[in-house]
């Protein structure tokens, strides 16, 4: 059959699958993409187009480029089945509404040539045991998992051996993954095509404290936590917190941020300076350690969210904040989840510099009532942090007591004393691990949105309708003075409706939000979860830019593959 000919009984789909065949895939066929499957038409009556097909086009398209006139600002998109968002039946595997949880990816055995390299770098910081690799590569945060685990998991110690390693990977063509704290939840450090995972966690030391400047050197594999505790006793701290085990590397990977986000920023606002070994093993230095530089591109921001796709991040230079001198923290109680919204709201347009302003919903202060054994009003609750002098913090809290009080407010509590603002805090903290404890066996799709400030209440009030309708246990756990919100979807993995009911709520809360000038994610992160909204969100034209600048600086697409850049994007 003649390649146009072809191409002529194909061109009658309204939806060409052209954007999804590249001709450069041919020279990378170690990391598969889609071609190996079979293409559906969501044209009725086309059906599937047979892989063999498929596979024969990017061929066609360059033997007869003259006769298609393929203009790249045409090509519709890929994300097909845009199912009503009422029925978890009518959610497709593989479309806007997959609920296609397992990453899917073919294997390539690694290279002997390539574990003898590794061997010679790391020495004995590498492992090819089983139990080691199904634990890097099956992370137990997360909703998605993935057919297969890495080859193999090194441990570097130094920058030096992460470019030996990455230089080794980009010769034999083998795919790497950087991992840290594994605390991620959108697939980050999933290995669908097995390679290498380079475990940056040995990496853990503090390089340069520079107290003066209010900025310190560290190494990825240091967490958040560690290095507060290692700042204390200079006055100072890093002012993200992210859940307990974060580092600082997957941090910056995944542009976290934290309660504490409404007053200092993310990681980008926190980052002054990378240090990045990229595809081809060189190490790059992103910026210099000045607060401010108008020189160059700004690659510090490229690279923090790039989630591994570009480089593997061997050091980074942090902003510091000084220990406030006083603070207090205050719990308030709502009759209605918009009424707790709206307060958070008029909170921030008051002027006020609150620290924190975190919303809890009545089933997640049920769930801490019954794993901590406290009696809390079941009802929705609003906690804040104020910081600055004495003085001033209480001036705060009075400021958010009145309008607390002319929003239905109910049994203002604040607490200044250390011991009764941890216990006060603890509820907050703990709220994840309250959830578990409340149906033990059942796993937890953790989700976020975030939407511009004005918007929280209606997108609040809007998903607990969907949520409290739900045969599932839901808890709503919001960032509220960023518009941030986060659910909590309680299943049982045996059962597959209830996967696919925690997939639909979901899908629901990302296009609400997406709806209302919003985000698929205010701070998880992409990775394979979110790829599928990010077309919608940001445009075509968006996505053909990241696709060229991942191209350029890996090639061999050897960084991270299949994670943050959906995979029917080419230019």
């Amino acid at each position: 059959m003649a390649f146009s000919s072809l191409f002529s009984r194909l061109r009658p789909c309204s939806k060409p699958i052209c954007r999804n065949l590249r001709t450069s895939n041919f020279q990378r066929p170690h990391i598969p993409s889609s071609l190996t499957e079979p293409v559906t038409c969501s044209r009725k009556g086309h059906g599937t187009i047979p892989s063999w097909v498929a596979s024969l086009i990017p061929l066609s398209l360059a033997v007869s480029a003259g006769s298609l006139a393929l203009q790249s600002q045409n090509y519709p998109s890929l994300c097909l089945n845009d199912a009503p968002l009422s029925d978890p039946k009518s959610v497709k595997t593989g479309g806007k509404g997959s609920t296609d949880y397992v990453v899917k990816g073919s294997l390539r055995k690694v290279p002997p040539e390539l574990i003898e390299e590794l061997n010679g770098i790391c020495q004995d910081n590498m492992t090819m045991d089983e139990d080691e690799r199904y634990v890097h590569g099956k992370p137990q945060n997360s909703f998605h998992k993935a057919v297969n685990i890495p080859d193999v998991v090194v441990y570097p110690r130094s920058e030096e051996e992460v470019s030996k390693i990455v230089k080794s990977c980009n010769m034999h063509k083998v795919p790497i993954v950087p991992y840290g704290g594994a605390t991620s939840i959108e697939g980050h450090t999933l290995s669908p095509y097995g390679g290498v995972c380079i475990d940056m966690t040995l990496m853990n030391h503090v390089k340069a404290l520079h107290v003066e400047d209010m900025d310190v050197v560290v190494e990825p594999g240091i967490g958040w936590m560690e290095l507060n505790e290692y700042l204390e006793s200079y006055g100072l701290f890093f002012p993200l917190d992210p859940g307990p085990g974060a580092t600082i590397g997957g941090m910056c990977a995944t542009r976290c941020s934290g309660s504490l986000a409404v007053r200092y920023g993310t990681m980008r606002d926190n980052v002054i300076n990378l240090k990045v070994v990229l595809a081809d093993g060189e190490v790059m230095k992103t910026a210099s350690r000045a607060r401010k530089s108008a020189a160059g591109y700004d690659l510090t921001r490229l690279l923090i969210g790039s989630e591994g796709t570009l480089g593997v991040i061997t050091e980074i230079t942090l902003r510091l904040q000084k220990l406030p001198q006083s603070s207090v923290v205050a719990m308030c109680n709502f009759p209605t989840i918009k009424d707790a919204a709206d307060v958070a709201i008029d909170t921030m347009h008051s002027g006020i510099q609150v620290s924190r302003v975190e919303l809890l919903d009545e089933v997640q202060i049920r769930a801490i009532n019954l794993a901590n054994d406290k009696k809390l009003p079941e009802i929705p609750t609003l906690m804040f942090e104020f910081v600055g002098t004495e003085a001033y913090a209480r001036e705060q809290t009075q400021i958010v007591q009145k309008i607390a009080s002319e929003h239905n407010g109910s049994d203002f509590v604040f607490a200044e004393d250390p011991e009764e603002k941890k216990e006060l805090w603890k509820i907050r903290k703990e709220a994840l691990w309250a959830c578990f404890a409340m149906k033990p066996k059942f796993e937890a799709m953790i989700t976020d949105v975030c939407v511009p400030l004005s918007h929280l209440a209606e997108l609040i009030s809007r998903s607990k309708q969907e949520l409290d309708g739900s045969p599932l246990t839901c808890t709503v756990i919001a960032h509220a003075g960023d518009g941030n919100f986060h659910v909590v979807v309680l299943f049982d993995p045996t059962k597959e409706e209830q996967r696919r009911e925690a997939e639909r709520l979901n899908h629901f809360m990302v296009h609400i939000a997406l709806s209302m000038e919003g985000t698929c994610t205010g701070e998880h992160g992409v990775g394979t979860g979110k790829m599928k909204y990010l077309e919608k969100e940001l445009g075509i034209e968006n996505l053909r830019t990241m696709k060229r600048i991942k191209d350029a600086l890996d090639p061999n697409n050897i960084m991270n593959p299949g994670k943050l850049i959906p995979p029917h994007i080419c230019f």
